[in-house]
């Protein structure tokens, strides 16, 4: 076995552990996370065409290929609409997200299904989703350590940024540089994958830790409001709740 096909076969499998940890913990449709899912079943679908696992014609694998570059950037951004602190900020992302689709249905009405079509667009595509990786990272490191909160999150943003920082280089030598270099693109990227997918799937079961007892607290409230009204609960619940029961400041993000 060569060292391309053995770095595909685990980074293959290493794509299912994230997608395996979606459904265990039963967040594969919590708020963004089902951008995360559909980004990881394309990226295994890509892997198993290319180590030849699923049989398929040339015509298909490139055109797969195209489609899985295209909804690459879109999906991760979706997914990091999670990380966003405030309403602002998440319309903000929201503009971008449709700015770059808009960015996509131009470059694909002018160069057609092609591949030039997704070296075009995978550049921008992957700076976007590195400086916002970056932005949330920062954010979230913050408060895995002056909060000891959300490390789940912060494992997730950190998986988010190594890979795209590799992909960043892997585009560089795939598409830039002289096709020689090509396997060795490859392998890189298998690598790149089997760290990001082992790292991210540890991050999903630490966040839905997180997500189970923010779950807790707001039935608590409910059933507060519910007995004593939304007036008695205020009164009660204030000396408290920065602490417990308020969910958007910023420590529990």
């Amino acid at each position: 076995m060569t060292a391309f096909n053995l770095m595909g076969l685990i980074s293959t499998v290493a794509l299912c552990l994230p997608i395996i940890m979606l459904f265990t913990t039963k967040l594969c449709w919590y708020r963004s996370f089902p951008a995360l899912l559909f980004y990881y079943l394309f990226v295994l679908s890509y892997n198993l065409l290319l180590m030849g696992y699923l049989d398929a014609d040339t015509r298909f694998m490139y055109y797969h290929g195209v489609f899985n570059n295209l909804m690459d950037t879109p999906l991760m951004l979706g997914f990091l609409l999670y990380f966003s602190q405030t309403p602002a900020f998440r319309k903000k992302l929201l503009i971008v997200i449709a700015g770059f689709l808009a960015f996509e249905l131009i470059v694909l009405a002018m160069y057609g299904f092609t591949a030039v079509a997704t070296t075009i667009i995978l550049a921008p595509g992957l700076l976007i989703t590195l400086v916002i990786s970056l932005l949330f990272f920062i954010h979230q490191v913050k408060i895995a350590v002056m909060h000891h909160k959300a490390i789940g999150k912060a494992i997730i943003a950190a998986s988010l940024l190594f890979a795209y920082v590799g992909y960043c280089f892997v585009y560089a030598v795939f598409y830039l540089i002289q096709p020689v270099f090509k396997n060795d693109a490859h392998l890189v990227f298998f690598l790149i994958t089997i760290f990001s997918s082992i790292s991210i799937s540890i991050g999903i079961v630490l966040e839905r830790k997180r997500v189970k007892q923010l779950l807790e607290l707001q039935t608590t409230r409910q059933e507060l409001k519910a007995i004593y009204g939304s007036q008695e609960v205020k009164k009660r619940a204030n000396p408290f709740e920065a602490a417990t029961l308020n969910f958007d400041k910023e420590h529990w993000n």
